[in-house]
This record gives C-alpha cells, structure tokens and sequence, in this order.
C-alpha cells in the first residue's frame, strides 16, 4: 500500500510539473475575415474583380485610334519616298516635270509601285475620309501622281536593257514601272487599278485614266482563267486558284463598275468570288482553302489567315458599291456573312488571328486580323451584320493591332509573302517581318472604319459583364 501511494505521488508531480503543451493543445490561429484583409476587393461578390486581359478590352477612343494611324502614316512617309534619279549622272531628280531621258528609281524601304501599296494607297484615302486630315490625301496623290508621270516618261523612253545576267540588281531598279506600263500577272494590277480608280474619282493623282484602262484591260483579258471564266494561274501547278486573287482582281472591277457604269464589271467581280468559293469555301468552317488545283484529288486544305483576309477583303469592296438591285448581290452578300460567322469564331484568346486559322499553335499574325477587323467594322457600319454580335470582335481586333504598331510607326507581326503550301509547317514558320509590306495597308483600313464605328453604331458601347455594342446585358 505505502508503495502505492509513493506511485500516485510521484505522478502527480510529474503531472504538475510537465510542461503545458503536453497536456493541451496550442490554440490554432484563426483565419482572418477577407473583408478586413489589406487590398481586399468587394468587386469579387459581383463578379467585377478586374481581369488580367493581355489585350486592353474598353474600345478604344476616337482619339486613340487617329493618334495610331498619324503614326503609321509618319513611317510612311519616311520609309516610301519618291527617288527618281538621272541614271546617266545618278544625281536626283525632283522636279517630275523636268525629267530628263534616262531616269531610275531608286530602292527604298517600302516602293511605291506594288499590290500592297495599292492595299495603302486606298488605306490612305479611308483614313482621310474619317479623319479630315489631308495629309493622307496628299500621301496617295503625290505617290500615284509620280507614278502616273514616271510610267509616261518611261514608256516613251524605255531604258537600256541591262547587262546579262544583272536583271534587278543594284541599287537602281532598271524598269520599276514595268507594272504599270506592261502588267503581267493579278497582282501587277488588280490592287493598284482599284487605288487609282478611288484617287481618280477625287480628282487626285493626276492623269491616272490610261494606266487604269490599261490595268482594266490587263485583268479582264489578259490574264488566264478557266473554262468557265475564272481567273487562274499556270502556277505552282497548271490550271491553280490562288484565294489571294480575288483581292488582287474583284476591287479594281468593283470600281471598274461604279466609275464606267458598266455593269459587265461588277457581273465579272460576282462571278469571280461565287465561283471560286464554289471550289474553296468550306462550308463546315466557313472558312476558305488558301490554294486549290484542278488535278489534285482529295485537295490538301489550309485556311491561311491573310488569304481569308483577301477574300473577304474583296467581298467588302465589291458590297460597298455594287448595286442593290444586282441579281448577285444576295449571294455575295451571304457568303459574306457566312464567312465572317467562321472568323469570329476563331479569332484568338487576345484579339489576334492566327496565321492557321484553325490552328491556335501557329502565330498570331497582324495583317490579316487588321483585315479581318476593318471588314467586319465596315459590315456593321453599313447594316450587312449585326452589331452586337460582330461589334466586340471587331473592337478587339482592332486593340490588338494596336499592339503591333510599334514606337515608330511600324507594323510588327505581319508574314512575309507566302506562295501556296501542301503542308501546315510551311505556313506556320513563314518568317514575320516590319518591312513585310501587307501589314500597312490593312492597319490604315481598320483603323478608318473603326473611327466610323465608334462615331456610329459603337459610340454607345457598354462595359457591363461584357463588351457590348448599342445594348446592356446582365451578369450571371
């Protein structure tokens, strides 16, 4: 008995003496209330916590845009002069009515004779027009003005031929006007013709009518087509549909149309993008196939941004003048709607398309989201779609452009000049580059009607839950 009351003792010593912690638990620290947390947000109860975009999200201004587009044009000018020079001397010329025999034109950074530059020229007087600035007029009318003048003068006196073997080397461009006076092919024409067209119905660029008619001439009879008149080339294969022609032949017969009155024209322009989205529109995507050749079956299919681009492109413009009344126009114009359904459906996470359009591991490319941006804002700004449904992907377009204008001007992110592939690595690593002179043109379009739209049908646009354009909608 005593030893156990010796054992209950000691216990209790040891008990009483243990330390704390052994007998109880610590008391855990309690979470602290978010709302009385530094930083707290109550945004987050209505869903309004500010999202990380990586492309701003509000429309841009009115403002923002036209300081955008000054600064493209500031490039321009500086990156595309006018550099005649006496070839004989190699001292410049600067008075074009003082030409002597022999003249050439020096290499700049971007020509001024080329289908990308006639996508700039009617960029140029777009953004005049929504702007009020007359320095774009006056950007078209001094470069086609030279060109209309420099094409006479070399037509009446052709330069020597040059040494074989040295065609288009150095630093002067033995026959720079050999487009003009001698067209070759849809892309010496149809974008140019349409710029001119545009500048001539304004009273701008000097005497443009001959080389017009003469590019008229070249794209309605001289270049090859089909059995059933659809324009096509001898290349990369006999009897190949480039998508990138319409561009390159629909606009200048468009204006063909508006400025004779003949509605041959515009029968021409119709045919040419129903028949060649009988063999390239693909209906589960409403998207268009960049290439299609007559003898390859089944026909490898890559719906190449900027040829898309091209293409609807060429629709805008045959929309924005073609009689209402045409027996065409009804097809046009819902092809037109079907294709824009398909790109606003894979425009990309950041406002960007990509150069696969399908494909979001191929890069996001810059000329064709301005092109895509600038049509679907025009179809809105002239009734063909709606506005609340299109009025966001354009206004997102449009902000990601701007994320490819760089300090100085240039348009970054545009691919270089593409031929017709058979496989997706040949579009997906085609090189990007500042001076790939597709991008300008487009940037100055979109930049034009988006001030259309903002001053119009997007003025009014709201920020609640979602961009909207003219209408308000609820969270959930």
């Amino acid at each position: 008995t005593r030893s156990i009351a010796c054992f209950t003792l000691a216990t209790a010593v040891v008990a009483l003496t243990a330390p704390l912690s052994a007998q109880t638990p610590a008391p855990q620290p309690q979470p602290q209330m978010q709302s009385a947390a530094p930083g707290f947000n109550p945004g987050v109860y209505s869903g309004r916590l500010p999202p990380a975009y990586p492309t701003p999200y509000e429309p841009a201004t009115v403002e923002s845009i036209q300081e955008v587009l000054q600064r493209v044009h500031g490039y321009l000018e500086f990156a595309s002069p006018i550099k005649v020079i006496n070839r004989e001397t190699r001292e410049p010329v600067t008075d074009l009515t003082k030409l002597p025999p022999q003249i050439a034109i020096e290499r700049t950074d971007l020509l001024i004779v080329s289908y990308e530059w006639g996508v700039t020229y009617s960029g140029m007087l777009l953004a005049a027009e929504a702007t009020g600035d007359t320095r774009y007029r006056d950007y078209t009318h001094a470069r086609l003005d030279a060109i209309a003048r420099l094409a006479a003068h070399v037509k009446k006196n052709p330069p020597p031929a040059p040494p074989e073997g040295q065609q288009g080397q150095g630093p002067m461009r033995a026959f720079a006007m050999r487009s003009v006076i001698s067209p070759q092919s849809l892309d010496d024409s149809g974008a140019m013709c349409a710029a001119m067209i545009k500048a001539h119905q304004q009273g701008l660029g000097g005497d443009l009518r001959p080389w017009i008619d003469n590019y008229l001439g070249y794209i309605s009879t001289g270049q090859m087509r089909l059995a059933d008149g659809t324009l096509a080339r001898n290349r990369p294969l006999p009897n190949s549909l480039w998508l990138d022609d319409l561009y390159m032949s629909v606009p200048a017969l468009a204006q063909a149309g508006k400025l004779t009155g003949e509605r041959r024209y515009f029968d021409d322009a119709a045919k040419q993008i129903l028949q060649f989205a009988q063999r390239m529109f693909v209906k589960e995507r409403d998207l268009f196939m960049h290439g299609w050749i007559e003898s390859m079956d089944p026909h490898p299919v890559f719906h190449w941004g900027r040829a898309n681009g091209w293409a609807i492109l060429a629709m805008t413009e045959l929309l924005s003048v073609m009689p209402e009344d045409h027996p065409d126009r009804a097809k046009v114009l819902e092809l037109y709607r079907a294709h824009a359904r398909g790109l606003a459906a894979v425009q990309g996470h950041a406002g960007l398309w990509h150069q696969l359009l399908d494909r979001t591991e191929s890069y996001e490319e810059t000329s064709a989201t301005a092109m895509f941006t600038y049509c679907l804002a025009r179809g809105i700004n002239r009734g063909w779609l709606d506005s609340l449904a299109y009025g966001p992907a354009a206004s997102l377009g449009w902000n990601a452009v701007v994320t490819k204008v760089n300090a100085t001007g240039q348009v970054e992110g545009t691919c270089v000049g593409t031929g017709m592939g058979w496989d997706p690595m040949f579009y997906m690593y085609r090189p990007t580059h500042v001076l790939a002179a597709h991008g300008y043109g487009p940037v100055l379009l979109a930049g034009a009607e988006m001030i259309t739209l903002r001053r119009g049908k997007g003025a009014d646009a709201t920020m609640n839950g979602g961009l909207q354009f003219g209408k308000a909608t609820s969270l959930h």
